[in-house]
């Protein structure tokens, strides 16, 4: 059994198709794509006791020893891990070369019996891989793509040409130093379907009243930027956007914000969430704003509900957030209440 949920004309089904032929979902899936006013997900199913995670190296190289701590959570968890052959595995930075990489991931999304995937690690290098990758198997039974920082490249491809959600969540390097509450949303999401949020912003001043139903997507500011005028790219029409980066000077991030704002990414936004930014550094002339005050300034006359400081990006308390599915956020007092819809 299939899962689809549609949107037409501000409707949503979902319906249940029973099938054996991937040949039909393929070609129903690529029908809806071509249909302007049909918005077509696929679910990928919540996982349960047994059930196998993946777990790669899509960038940088990592040891098994690094990841040793997730391993224990996930079958604390009562999961099975399955580690791909990438991890240990070294190329220069990176977790084996470019073709290692890819074939480690498609190997992860083509084995219906994985029901959920992880990069081991960011860094740099999925962008190197994402042009190489088959997803018909992976759109035929979609299964949970799961990392951050690097990993938006993944979630802006499959997000754009696929419409199938993915959790955007802390990774196995650093689950030894992940507080409780982000290891626990980062299971509530794969195994409970559930992510709900009330949160107070340490920048009310940078907080925006409003309450919206819509998708987010979005990821890391320096990945998104890379990625545009590519087919990779966000479309952001009617979406929450959520932002996060790390380690940028001022003046760059400026520059990358002013790149998306003439690609049109804010002109029609349906909310702002903006997340960790964290040992962002200035030159011997100060540039005169906050990495928070700058992102809010270029969308604060939007008829948008805007939230600065949620606890996602580089940080332990790395929060999980599902990708692609309709969550209801409202800000009202500088306090962000987020859920699924």
């Amino acid at each position: 059994m299939q899962i689809f949920k549609i949107v037409t004309n501000n409707i949503k089904t979902i319906i249940c198709i029973f099938k054996t032929n991937s040949l039909h979902f393929v070609t129903f899936h690529l029908l809806f794509q071509q249909v302007g006013f049909v918005y077509l997900s696929m679910l990928p199913k919540l996982l349960q006791k047994g059930d196998k995670i993946g777990i790669v190296a899509l960038a940088k190289k990592i040891s098994l020893n690094e990841i040793q701590p997730a391993i224990n959570v996930f079958k604390s968890w009562g999961l099975d891990v399955v580690v791909g052959k990438t991890i240990g595995a070294e190329w220069n930075q990176f977790g084996g070369n470019d073709e290692e990489r890819r074939a480690d991931i498609q190997v992860m999304l083509d084995d219906h019996s994985i029901r959920a995937v992880v990069s081991a690690r960011g860094g740099y290098g999925s962008v190197r891989i994402i042009d190489n990758i088959d997803f018909n198997n992976f759109l035929h039974k979609p299964k949970w793509l799961i990392g951050f920082s690097d990993v938006t490249v993944f979630h802006s491809h499959i997000n754009k040409n696929h419409n199938i959600p993915t959790l955007h969540a802390t990774m196995p390097v650093f689950f030894h130093e992940n507080t409780n509450e982000a290891l626990k949303s980062f299971k509530k999401a794969i195994i409970d379907g559930e992510m709900l949020y009330k949160i107070q912003s340490q920048f009310p001043e940078y907080c925006k009243e409003g309450k919206v139903e819509s998708e987010i997507i979005g990821g890391n500011l320096s990945i998104l930027y890379s990625l545009c005028g590519s087919p990779s790219s966000s479309n952001t029409h009617g979406k929450i956007l959520f932002l996060e980066d790390l380690c940028e000077y001022l003046y760059h991030t400026d520059r990358m914000l002013q790149n998306l704002k003439r690609n049109g990414f804010f002109s029609n936004l349906s909310g702002l969430i903006i997340g960790n930014f964290n040992d962002m550094k200035d030159g011997p002339i100060p540039f005169g704003k906050s990495t928070e005050k700058m992102i809010f300034d270029f969308c604060k006359n939007l008829d948008i509900p805007i939230f600065t400081g949620f606890p996602a990006g580089h940080i332990k308390d790395n929060r999980a957030l599902i990708f692609g599915e309709k969550v209801l956020m409202e800000v009202n007092g500088g306090k962000l209440k987020l859920n699924l819809s």
